[in-house]
């Protein structure tokens, strides 16, 4: 259904309610089930963290239209224009900053391609890797907090711990918050801007011919008093967002009230925000907000149906009986989002398969803030598999007439396998992801 094109969420909905029809007359499904589907519906009203969600979509929107990462991005560009290989590494820190204070994929990657494409083009960057620095700084959003994913895979997560520990007969389970995932994210994320920018500088070094340098004229410098002016506001909202959930001084809900008015402010300072202006930005706001709860409601049908027929208890069964039991157990779920990321959407994945395959995983000893990070990361990569790779198609629109759909595919190939890295090096590591929360929350 989805292949041919129907809505996600409707698909997920309309797909199990069929299936529930279908088992009631043969005698296979208890219909009874299905009365909790208004509880169910209601506990998505009524969440208060997923009110975050509209919050930050509003604080991106509004800053995007403020024209904050323009300006970011020629400030950046006139910095480090003139190194090898210093246009991409101003596009992927202008993308860490961008993720850091809207974390929407689809305006970032638009407004860079818009902004960056042609100029790198112009000054001899390959395609391949212009496109592919453009696509893959635009998906910094999912990882880097305060990220939309992570406050959805915070309240999935969160269900799916204390299912786990019911499950293991802990009557008095602990909780995992999206303030734990924010904390775990950060050096996961700062570390993934990091390989990016060895890449592009290992890309100049050995095929200089890909990135040449670019001869400033006097023109183009740059002062400190412009450096600062670009720089200090997304920062100081990133550091009033960010450092109010990590000290505990907020939730993610209450911070996101606190980036959606400094945006607002921060556009209404620098005169972008006309009556017009704000319309849009409202009404972009409903839109995606629209399409996330939409799809979350789907998607609880379809778990619920899912359920009834005993789905849960044979992916437990199948997870269980792997060979090299957790270790196995989580390169099978890693290996499947990561195939599913080809043809669905990280919301969906989110919502349908986090809480059948969570419970089983945190049940047989896994740290849920690592889990969850993984997760995280795993579903960035969606962005930039192809064929559905939602970051692709936002560049293949904005992109000129030269710039070709395979040269798009062939550019954003070695991030992909950055990413993958990345996933292997947490998977080593996974103090990586569990010192920094453990140091400020003391879990």
């Amino acid at each position: 259904m989805l292949l041919a094109g129907f809505p996600v969420a409707f698909t997920l909905g309309g797909v199990a309610l069929a299936f529930a029809a279908i088992g009631v007359a043969a005698g296979g499904f208890n219909e009874a089930l299905l009365t909790g589907l208004p509880n169910r519906v209601f506990g998505i009203m009524s969440n208060e963290t997923l009110v975050a969600v509209p919050l930050f979509v509003f604080m991106g929107v509004t800053l995007e239209r403020a024209r904050i990462a323009e300006e970011l991005l020629e400030t950046l560009s006139a910095l480090f224009g003139s190194l090898r290989g210093g246009l991409g590494i101003s596009v992927t820190l202008v993308g860490m900053l961008l993720a850091a204070s809207t974390g929407i994929v689809g305006a970032t990657v638009v407004t860079m391609g818009l902004l960056s494409l042609p100029t790198m083009l112009r000054r001899g960057y390959s395609a391949e890797i212009s496109t592919g620095t453009i696509c893959a700084s635009g998906t910094l959003g999912q990882i880097i907090p305060p990220s939309i994913i992570l406050v959805m895979l915070g309240d999935v997560m969160t269900s799916a711990y204390q299912q786990a520990q019911l499950e293991m007969g802990i009557f008095s389970p602990k909780t995992v918050s999206v303030g734990d995932l924010f904390a775990g994210a950060l050096i996961p994320g700062l570390m993934l801007v990091g390989l990016y920018v060895l890449y592009i500088i290992a890309v100049a070094i050995f095929r200089p011919a890909a990135m040449p340098a670019h001869q400033r004229s006097p023109d183009d410098r740059i002062g400190f008093v412009r450096v600062m002016r670009a720089l200090l506001p997304p920062l100081i909202l990133i550091f009033a967002v960010l450092g109010s959930v990590l000290a505990g001084m907020a939730t993610p809900t209450e911070a996101a009230g606190v980036g959606a008015m400094g945006a607002l402010a921060l556009a209404i300072g620098r005169r972008e925000l006309t009556v017009p202006r704000l319309k849009e930005v409202m009404q972009s706001t409903l839109r995606i907000s629209s399409m996330v709860f939409l799809i979350l409601i789907g998607a609880s049908v379809f778990s619920l149906v899912f359920r009834g027929y005993g789905g849960d208890d044979a992916v437990r069964s199948i997870l269980e009986s792997l060979p090299g039991g957790v270790v196995g157990a989580v390169i099978v779920v890693m290996l499947v989002m990561f195939l599913l990321g080809f043809v669905l959407d990280f919301i969906e994945i989110t919502f349908v398969v986090v809480p059948i395959v969570g419970p089983v995983l945190l049940a047989m000893g896994l740290d849920p803030v690592w889990l969850g990070i993984m997760i995280a990361i795993n579903l960035q990569t969606s962005f930039l598999t192809p064929p559905f790779g939602f970051a692709l198609f936002y560049l293949r629109g904005v992109a000129p007439p030269e710039v070709t759909t395979p040269q798009i595919y062939r550019g954003v190939i070695p991030f992909v396998a950055i990413q993958l890295f990345a996933l292997l090096l947490l998977a080593v590591f996974p103090g990586l992801v569990t010192w920094l929360p453990g140091q400020i929350y003391g879990n």
